[in-house]
């Protein structure tokens, strides 16, 4: 009697599959965290002890069954954990297309396809430096680009974004984010299974752009307030 075997490819087929769920589920937490930061952030238009007690809330949550600053920590190594598993995730995916093109990649290279996989690339690694840059700059060293005091949070937000080019780099990174959250959605409910038809996958790409939109226009109406003055000390 003949041992069944694997079909040939198939191991690598399933790894390749667990990679993309992978992508779409650290996908989605980043999009859930991106929201409820959003949210955070709009409260400096509430002014400055809205915005915080907002930021003081965040360090107190889940006390007293949680230490000081506990359930911040909690979030903290989810979204690391998840932001590690999206990078080797896109690199691993990324390394065995490249070794699997055995053709030239010139006659493809201007459809709208391969110009959406550059962006989720590249867009990646500029997102990628600049979460770095913005934890430098409001959570691990706090940088006030003006010389002042970087223990009010709100004070730290409107010195930042009353510096033009810093707010010129983070309104390229929204836009960056938008168009990252556009093509990242339709991706991931494809990866779910969520556009099997012709009207799921209009919905999946309706929900796509809404997304992208609220979530860049939202994080983009806080530095453009504080640089135009609406927002200030």
């Amino acid at each position: 009697m003949a041992t069944p075997t694997l079909v040939k490819g198939a191991r690598s087929t399933r790894s390749t599959i667990a990679l993309k769920l992978l992508m779409a589920v650290s996908g989605i937490v980043f999009i859930g965290f991106v929201l409820l930061h959003m949210y955070g952030n709009l409260k400096a238009f509430a002014g400055h002890d809205a915005f915080n007690e907002y930021a003081h809330h965040l360090r107190v949550l889940g006390e007293p069954m949680l230490p000081h600053e506990g359930a911040l920590w909690i979030i903290r190594v989810v979204l690391l954990g998840s932001l590690l598993a999206h990078v080797y995730a896109a690199f691993t995916l990324w390394s065995r297309a490249k070794r699997a093109r055995s053709t030239s990649y010139v006659m493809k290279k201007r459809t709208g396809a391969t110009f959406a996989s550059l962006m989720m690339r590249w867009g990646g690694v500029t997102l990628l430096l600049f979460i770095v840059w913005h934890l430098l700059n409001f959570t691990v060293v706090k940088v006030n680009p003006t010389g002042g005091s970087t223990s009010d949070p709100y004070n730290l937000l409107v010195d930042s974004f009353s510096t033009w080019w810093l707010t010129l780099i983070y309104l390229a990174a929204m836009a960056m984010l938008g168009a990252h959250l556009h093509h990242g959605i339709w991706s991931a409910a494809q990866t779910l299974g969520l556009t099997g038809t012709a009207h799921a996958r209009q919905r999946a790409k309706a929900v796509g752009f809404t997304l992208a939109l609220i979530i860049s226009v939202g994080f983009s109406l806080v530095p453009v307030a504080v640089l135009a003055g609406i927002i200030s000390k």
